[in-house]
């Protein structure tokens, strides 16, 4: 259907006029003060800014941080996903962040990855930034890749089989705020920590579907790869982490793409125009699952048992606490497929790693833990639960439904496209890995019990 041409004016709309300390943003347009709403740490940022200083990468990150800032603070309408977004930054290099390639390559990449229109327009800096002191770091000679690295279970295991691989060719990126940098001033370490903190202005973050987080984690990756000299980035994601979100989606919910290569190929070409630097974001675990990822680990790396340590779920503490401990929740989208996957790869879990300690109970309450406060058991909550298992459910029969064929038949064309694959090839390995992922969720349901409350849900849309 051909939509009017009023209708882009009619989406919601926000300004947001990027500006630093004692300047004053534009007439009516949304205040995100440099300093205030975006705040670097200085000893994190040195961590970027070893062998010379580069004022690109400083505004990347700047660029990044008011992505952020700007996806968050207006409200996506229940029946509408795309917003109109415009956004001012100041740069040292206004028209190099301003020539066609660079513009282009970058709104290309946003469109795609948050299905909003962005204009972003670059204006100079009135200050240059002094910068910031320089650190020796000890890289190894030869470094052919980065892998962002958190807390999560993909990355944990794909960081190990690929250490086994490349070994100190390998850097690790960390995608968290809290900077885990050891030992003393001389053997400092790089990408210790994302470099800044964003916080929301005269309007309060309203907007949780966060999707400008890939853009985020993607350049910071890249920015680590070119100030390495490193021409690999891994991405840690198996293939239900990296294509289901794209294949499975929610209501009026556009296509989650940050993880997906349809992304990342876009984010290579603003990396180029940009740096003037090729990267090449690698999936090395797309055509696998998380449990064969996590069973591979375990089974041919040393810290294969860390795997017990990682973190998989989105809730805040707040709402996932027992006595005053933190744990999983166990009920979202990310839990579930955790527990599925370890379930799937023969390993097992304390009861007490999750609030929901037992899937199998016969009602939603029950399966929590007996001191967590039935007040705490919200209508959110299960919805959340919901949610998460009717995405592994949706895709686990996405293979066998012929309605379906057409949309895997175009995502099978895009992947081919965007990893240089043939279509053929392409078609054969998400086959291989819906099939597996399917015969994984029959068996972890199975293995809950007819009575089981996940059960009945997943049963119920079939």
């Amino acid at each position: 259907m051909v939509r009017p041409k009023e209708m882009p004016a009619a989406l919601p709309s926000i300004e947001v006029d990027v500006v630093v300390a004692g300047a004053r943003p534009r007439k009516g347009w949304l205040c995100c003060r440099i300093g205030a709403n975006i705040e670097f740490n200085i000893e994190h940022l040195e961590s970027y800014c070893f062998a010379e200083w580069h004022p690109t990468v400083y505004d990347a990150l700047l660029v990044a941080a008011a992505i952020e800032f700007a996806d968050r603070t207006r409200r996506r309408p229940a029946l509408m996903w795309r917003r109109n977004i415009t956004l001012r930054i100041p740069v040292h290099d206004p028209a190099h962040w301003n020539q066609k390639s660079v513009s282009n390559a970058l709104h290309d990449a946003l469109s795609v990855l948050t299905g909003d229109r962005w204009e972003i327009g670059f204006y100079e800096r009135s200050c240059p930034l002094d910068a910031p002191r320089q650190w020796h770091f000890t890289l190894p000679s030869g470094t052919s890749a980065v892998i962002p690295f958190s807390d999560g279970l993909d990355s944990r295991a794909v960081a190990g089989l690929m250490t086994r691989e490349l070994g100190d060719r390998l850097i690790r990126v960390r995608l968290g705020s809290k900077s885990y940098d050891q030992g003393d001033a001389t053997q400092r370490q790089p990408f210790t920590s994302v470099p800044y903190k964003v916080r929301e202005g005269e309007q309060k973050f309203a907007e949780s579907s966060a999707r400008s987080r890939g853009f985020k984690f993607a350049l910071i990756s890249g920015l680590a790869a070119f100030l390495a000299k490193a021409g690999h980035v891994i991405v840690p994601e198996s293939g239900q982490g990296a294509l289901g979100p794209a294949l499975v989606t929610v209501g009026q919910a556009y296509e989650d793409y940050r993880s997906h290569p349809l992304f990342t190929e876009r984010m290579e070409k603003f990396l180029f125009t940009l740096l003037g630097h090729r990267v090449r974001f690698d999936f090395p675990r797309l055509w696998n699952t998380k449990a064969e990822t996590l069973r591979e680990f375990v089974n041919e790396c040393t810290d294969g048992p860390s795997w017990s340590n990682t973190w998989s779920c989105w809730q805040q503490n707040r709402q996932v606490s027992v006595d005053g401990r933190k744990r999983h929740c166990g009920i979202c989208a990310a839990c579930m497929l955790r527990r599925m996957s370890v379930h799937a790869a023969g390993l097992s879990e304390p009861a007490e790693t999750y609030v929901w300690e037992n899937l199998g109970a016969p009602t939603f309450p029950s399966g929590a833990a007996a001191t967590f406060g039935a007040k705490k058991v919200t209508g959110k909550l299960r919805e959340y639960a919901i949610a998460g298992a009717l995405h592994l459910d949706h895709l686990a029969g996405l293979r066998s439904s012929p309605s379906n064929a057409r949309m895997l038949s175009v995502s099978a064309f895009q992947l081919s496209r965007s990893l240089s694959l043939p279509e053929a090839e392409v078609r054969a390995k998400l086959h291989r890995m819906l099939t597996q992922h399917e015969h994984e969720w029959k068996n972890f349901i199975h293995s809950l019990g007819q009575s089981s409350f996940v059960a009945n849900w997943a049963l119920a849309t079939l």
